[in-house]
């Protein structure tokens, strides 16, 4: 139904529920007073289900619609593998609580109306509700394994927030077998007394076939894995050489010395820097990729771009946004290459201050592309023979660190918040097996090229902004003082604070703080404490800052090969500078980019949480393979049920409070510790302990840990030379 058309028949129908005259109806009742043909019932419904949506109406356990009186809410539900789950509901600080006897056939994902139940609290004062109906199903298809009995089968759901089996008719199993990695349609929700029922429509492997783990998180974050054939076709068609017609019009700077710095293993090479002195101040050029010369809108290129969101990076596989055709050709910055670029050239003061710059459409030429570890060895360990190789870019790149310097310095006396977290690098051998788990650490290379691109980021966001012109831009709220007085008592544990204004904090204490606790033992959990207390950067058409930067103006546009929000807004600058910005444009702008906004944050998630997963399995993998080895590391959470241990590679995995043999330990939830009864032995946050890995669970996705002196116990067979070095440490 059109929106317009969907829009006045809502409010049409809702008036008429709202009117003295009106007496709670069935849909057939309703359609029969308001004179609706048979044929036009599904569209009558349609209106129903759209005012049940949003709470504007109920429908009573005998099917009949009246207007709402206020005691349901909608929201969606959060399943948990214990059977109960929480509801989501928008304008609510906290999500409410839903008792497994109140959930009501809903699943993991759904939009369910609720209502909340008088009197009734759960710990922490947290609402409680029941379940009154599932407005619409957020989950069509499942992931998991499946399991084979005599006349039927059930599969076991990957995700563990879906909570139950799902049955499977033999004639619909698509002949799989026990172990079989599956997806599942969902044919029948079931209800209190049946499970519900699916039919198998693919099968991804056997689970000990190489790859099918990862296969699994793919297909049930519902990620892409192929590119339709319309779309490489068409990325093969624009994929071509640049011509002279191409060049025509653009500012020529295939003469400037000109790098790529990259990681060695990037194919995709979509941001060229070129930096010379002039006079006291420094002129910086950052040449992006022109994807949009290939990528035209509405094109298939396009639409799948915008379906994608973003590349997705996993353990073993990257899941491009563009097809490679394109990402590694054409729209890569290759060395020696003619390319199309969109540049952003800016002249910047000794202060860091931006006191000129130029948006355009280019050409360029990069001389050499580099590697972060060769720029690295360059600028911090002097290396002769690499020095020698590059000695031509050897004054740029002293120049370059410079001014990231000037930019970082500047940013840090702004409040501008640094998390500085050791990323994980996990290396595979060819049948996906984790080799070995290590921090992926930023280096002078990697910080060169983020001050670069942030500066270049802020300047095109700043520019768009006084132009008043239709924009996606990235933004980050302010924390909830709620989530900021909380972590205020946290750290007071530590013997640290925080001052937090009348309503809100300033990002400059927040650095501050973060500053204090550098190289601390208990740095990495503090940082993680904050960062979890923030809110999540998200794309915006309105421009209300980025916290995290303390900037007023922010924006993606250095990664359009792998960003969407990038490639978008490249659009608008090219139209913006070739002087077609009219009225029309405005406004057709105007009309989609709070979508293309919201799609991209979405996207953005799921891939997240994708990265996450795969991470989180390959390390309980690689840990199942260290059973009984004796590992220092550090108390990075302390819980009434244990606490988590985080090892320097990243790895983090949990003592259970019924494992800690020695004695009967209290958890003291103002200071985060456990103490033992008999002993007065305390374990803390930060605190660096040795623990021994003693299970990974592959399902579940979790590690257990041990105390050394509770190893035998567990039955783990810890190396003599092991137990020698924990002793001489004790």
């Amino acid at each position: 139904m059109e929106k317009q058309l969907l829009e006045d028949r809502k409010k049409m129908i809702y008036e008429f529920m709202c009117s003295d005259i009106y007496v709670p109806m069935k849909l057939k009742e309703l359609a029969v007073l308001l004179d609706v043909p048979r044929e036009e019932r599904p569209e009558l419904e349609e209106v129903l289900q759209e005012l049940l949506a949003e709470g504007k109406i109920e429908l009573s356990k005998r099917g009949k619609y009246s207007k709402s009186e206020g005691k349901y809410l909608t929201g969606i539900f959060t399943g948990n593998a214990r059977g109960f789950g929480f509801v989501t509901v928008e304008g609510e600080p906290q999500d409410i609580f839903i008792a497994e006897a109140f959930v009501n056939g809903a699943m993991h994902g759904d939009k369910v109306q609720i209502t909340l139940q008088a009197g009734k609290a759960s710990t922490g004062k947290r609402k409680e509700g029941a379940v009154v109906k599932v407005l619409q199903r957020g989950t069509t298809q499942v992931v998991g394994t499946y399991q084979k009995n005599k006349n039927f089968g059930f599969v076991v759901p990957d995700n563990l927030k879906l909570g139950q089996d799902i049955f499977i008719p033999l004639e619909h199993s698509k002949g799989a077998v026990d172990g079989h990695k599956v997806v599942v349609e969902i044919t029948d929700y079931g209800n209190e007394r049946k499970k519900p029922e699916g039919k198998i429509i693919e099968i991804i492997g056997h689970i000990n076939d190489p790859g099918t783990d990862i296969m699994s998180i793919v297909k049930g974050y519902d990620l892409p894995t192929e590119f339709p054939p319309k779309v490489l076709k068409q990325a093969e068609n624009v994929g071509k050489p640049v011509s002279g017609a191409d060049m025509a019009g653009r500012k020529d700077v295939r003469s400037w010395q000109m790098v790529t710095i990259d990681g060695e293993d990037a194919k995709d090479l979509d941001d060229a820097i070129t930096l010379t002195r002039e006079g006291e101040n420094y002129r910086l050029g950052v040449h992006i990729a022109d994807v949009t010369n290939y990528v035209q809108e509405h094109s298939a290129l396009d639409v799948e771009a915008l379906e994608r969101g973003t590349s997705v990076y996993l353990v073993d596989r990257v899941i491009p946004m563009l097809p490679h055709t394109l990402s590694n050709g054409i729209c890569s910055l290759n060395a020696g290459e003619d390319r199309l670029a969109l540049s952003c050239i800016m002249l910047i003061d000794k202060k860091g201050n931006v006191i000129e710059h130029e948006i355009a459409e280019t050409v360029v030429q990069v001389d050499r592309r580099m590697s972060y570890t060769s720029v690295r060895k360059i600028l911090k360990d002097k290396d002769e023979k690499e020095r020698e190789e590059y000695k031509e870019l050897v004054p740029m790149f002293e120049l370059m660190e410079e001014l990231a310097a000037i930019l970082r310095e500047k940013r840090r006396k702004r409040g501008s918040i640094d998390f500085d977290f050791p990323e994980t690098k996990i290396i595979l051998d060819a049948q996906g097996r984790p080799l070995e788990i290590k921090p992926y650490e930023r280096n002078v290379a990697t910080r060169i090229i983020e001050d670069f691109m942030l500066i270049a980021n802020e300047t095109v966001a700043q520019d768009f902004f006084w132009q008043e012109i239709p924009f996606v831009y990235r933004t980050h709220d302010t924390p909830d003082t709620e989530k900021i007085r909380k972590l205020g008592t946290f750290i007071n544990n530590f013997g640290y604070s925080i001052r937090i204004g009348q309503e809100e904090i300033h990002p400059k204490e927040l650095q501050k703080f973060l500053e204090k606790i550098e190289d601390t033992p208990e740095e990495p959990l503090l940082s993680r404490l904050t960062l979890r207390s923030m809110k999540q950067a998200k794309y915006t058409v309105q421009c209300t800052g980025h916290f995290g930067l303390a900037t007023q103006y922010y924006c993606h546009f250095t990664s359009p090969i792998r960003r969407y929000p990038d490639l978008q807004i490249h659009r608008i600058i090219k139209e913006t500078l070739r002087g077609r910005m009219n009225d029309k444009r405005m406004e057709h702008y105007e009309s989609i980019l709070p979508e293309v906004a919201a799609q991209s944050s979405a996207r953005e998630r799921r891939a997240e949480e994708a990265e996450r997963e795969t991470d989180k399995l390959k390390k309980v993998e690689y840990m199942s393979e260290h059973i009984g080895e004796l590992f220092e590391g550090v108390i990075s959470s302390v819980t009434a049920w244990g606490m988590y241990v985080e090892l320097p590679n990243t790895v983090e995995g949990m003592i259970h409070i019924n494992n800690l043999i020695d004695d009967y330990y209290h958890y003291n939830e103002e200071t985060y510790e456990l103490t033992g009864e008999r002993t007065g032995k305390v374990y803390k946050l930060g605190q660096t302990i040795q623990v021994v890995a003693a299970a990974a669970d592959k399902f579940m996705r979790t590690i257990d840990f041990v105390l050394p002196e509770a190893a035998e116990e567990f039955g783990l067979d810890v190396s003599p030379e092991d137990i020698g070095r924990y002793r001489d440490q004790e």
